[in-house]
């Protein structure tokens, strides 16, 4: 059973929380990887918040293939942060040659482009890349987007930290939140993609669980919109029913819910309220995007909201713990409780079945019944 957590704070936090995060839960992993997403950055990238970042691991090939395709495109290099390595013996890490983290400006054709053209650009050029990465097998593009840093690798959780100096609390990495998981997708290959979280256009997903309706959804997801793509995992889908929810259709975040954990149409025909006609038109246009089995997804929106929802049988667990800085999101309440040890533990909230928790930049908590 993975272990996921999501953190967001007023003030900037440092990687290194995420990995300690995640240390406090090290039974429920079996050193297969680390990934964590970074939103809303601090440290050297604060500065750049309006311009994309590129976050890939790639070979010396891949790299200066990548290097080619965004020169072509007419995109400049404004700054590049390379991790400090820390390549010492006895890693368990599978690293990759090169390790790009690079702020990006827009190509001259798009200075006075409307905020979609440039969204449509980024995505457009994130397809190109990986692409052109698989053809040779020469990398993996985590994102390329605006205030946003990824990284997913294979191996020990401790020992990734200890490779990229990711323990050392220093001055170049930080954000407001940080979504993060230790271990791989084992149900599948072992591969940097299938590692979570999921990155789209803003959006951020990461789950515990199984999605056993994953072909159901993969093959309706597919036909959809053209930056769903990969399908390493089963998990995946939940990031493309989020996107395609809220950003294509433009429907209400709850309705994010109501797709993928739908209520049965008895449970439906028994309501009385206004919703009901809204859940039966839900549930019959989108029944190819709802999901079955255990999980737990936990999520952050372009708005920076962070989101929480459990399986009709909230059969994974759960819990969010909070201060008046942060707000913990995570597997077990071990991890809440190493990093947040002196907050008011009768504010724990252990979300139910059927519920939606929402978490806005003011960190006040939205509980959504469904």
């Amino acid at each position: 059973m993975c272990r996921i957590g999501a953190i967001k704070s007023k003030k900037y936090i440092h990687p290194s929380t995420a990995l300690k995060l995640m240390r406090s839960q090290q039974e429920g992993h079996d050193d297969s990887g680390f990934a964590f997403v970074m939103q809303d950055l601090g440290g050297i990238f604060e500065t750049y918040k309006e311009l994309p970042i590129l976050s890939m691991a790639a070979t010396i090939e891949g790299t200066r293939l990548a290097e080619d395709i965004l020169h072509d495109l007419g995109f400049n290099r404004v700054l590049q942060w390379t991790p400090d390595i820390n390549n010492k013996q006895g890693l368990k890490i599978s690293p990759m040659p090169n390790y790009i983290f690079e702020v990006l400006e827009y190509p001259k054709s798009h200075k006075y482009a409307t905020k979609e053209e440039k969204e449509e650009l980024l995505v457009d050029t994130s397809i190109k890349l990986r692409k052109a990465l698989e053809e040779n097998h020469s990398g993996f593009i985590y994102s390329f987007w605006n205030d946003v840093l990824t990284l997913k690798e294979i191996g020990s959780p401790k020992d990734i930290g200890t490779y990229f100096n990711l323990w050392n609390d220093d001055n170049d990495l930080s954000a407001k939140i940080i979504t993060a998981q230790c271990r791989q997708n084992t149900n599948y290959g072992i591969v940097r993609y299938a590692a979570h979280p999921f990155f789209l256009e803003g959006y951020t997903v990461l789950a515990n669980g199984e999605n056993t309706f994953y072909e159901k959804n993969r093959l309706y997801q597919e036909g959809l919109y053209k930056g769903y793509l990969g399908f390493e995992s089963d998990s995946q889908c939940f990031l493309y029913s989020l996107h395609y929810v809220n950003k294509i259709l433009k429907w209400p975040l709850e309705y994010f819910m109501h797709t993928v954990f739908p209520l049965s149409y008895n449970d439906i025909d028994k309501r009385d309220d206004h919703q009901k006609e809204i859940l039966l038109r839900i549930k019959a246009s989108l029944e190819h995007l709802s999901a079955n089995g255990p999980n737990t997804v936990l999520g952050v929106l372009p708005n920076g909201n962070l989101i929480c929802v459990c399986d009709p049988k909230k059969l994974r667990p759960v819990v969010i713990g909070r201060n008046d800085e942060t707000v913990i999101m995570t597997s077990e309440v071990a991890g809440v409780n190493d990093l947040m040890p002196y907050r008011d533990i009768n504010k724990d909230i252990y979300p139910r079945e059927r519920e939606m928790i929402v978490v806005d930049n003011n960190l006040k908590i939205q509980r959504i019944e469904q």
